[in-house]
């Protein structure tokens, strides 16, 4: 199992490009601005995109990939790409992104007989088989409806790679983890703590209420952070690191690093 880190930063400057994991060369999880950074070949060979939320920082490459690719697939006579997400987040990108405003509706074109995009619902708890990747729906909480996502190990006995999304305190989704084996955890820290009434009223994580939740990890676990503002990084990852102390492994995710990983 190989990710690669496309974006990972909580918005834009330059360096930083908001979330986007590529798993396998076919897969997208999330679509931020991280996606510009793939060639039009590699854009090409991605055939699903998993998306956690509607927010413009996790969608707006999904319109620019879908112009980007059009041609290709076409001549290639390659199927639409699919769009995995929530009924409520397909519905907010067909009103508020793919209504001929904001951008040509992709699901319609180049034509509504060979579309380039197609969007299929999801629902939390549910697995998606994507080719030979499995991949569960886990809960999220958020201002708008979310998930996160679990890659599962094909190998019997590897860990999942989790990726929390966009989320606040969330017993659900630690409900769910105390009994999946877990290899790496990518989880959302987007403010330090002198921002902690913001933290909590736009539902992101502050190191506070990190180290909260990762307390809810019976097991040692390697920890990556994603979503921290430009700028911001040093001073969140050392509030980190005083707070959730030497137990788990944690680091900073960087944009560009793979990470693999077994099954």
């Amino acid at each position: 199992m190989q990710i690669r880190v496309l974006g990972c930063s909580g918005s834009i400057a330059a360096g930083s490009r908001t979330t986007s994991f590529l798993l396998d060369d076919t897969i997208l999880i999330d679509a931020g601005t991280g996606v510009g950074d793939l060639t039009l070949d590699e854009m090409a060979r991605v055939d699903h995109i998993v998306v956690t939320h509607s927010h413009l920082d996790h969608v707006l490459a999904i319109g620019l990939l879908a112009d980007s690719v059009t041609r290709r697939r076409r001549s290639a006579q390659r199927p639409p790409v699919a769009v995995h997400a929530l009924a409520a987040t397909l519905a907010a990108l067909r009103l508020h992104v793919f209504n001929g405003v904001i951008w040509p509706d992709f699901t319609q074109l180049p034509d509504k007989a060979h579309p380039v995009l197609a969007f299929h619902a999801i629902e939390v708890g549910q697995v998606l088989q994507l080719g030979s990747r499995r991949i569960e729906v886990l809960p999220a909480s958020h201002t708008v409806p979310a998930v996160g996502f679990a890659v599962l190990a094909n190998e019997a006995g590897a860990g999942a790679w989790v990726f929390t999304g966009d989320t606040g305190p969330n017993p659900a989704l630690w409900h769910r983890l105390a009994a999946l084996p877990m290899a790496a955890l990518v989880i959302e820290t987007a403010f330090g703590d002198d921002e902690h009434a913001l933290a909590s009223i736009s539902k992101h994580l502050c190191p506070a209420q990190l180290q909260r939740e990762l307390a809810c990890l019976e097991k040692p676990t390697q920890v990556f952070i994603t979503h921290i503002k430009p700028g911001e990084v040093a001073a969140v990852m050392s509030e980190i690191a005083a707070q959730v102390g030497g137990r788990h492994r944690i680091g900073a995710l960087v944009s560009g690093q793979v990470m693999t990983l077994p099954g």
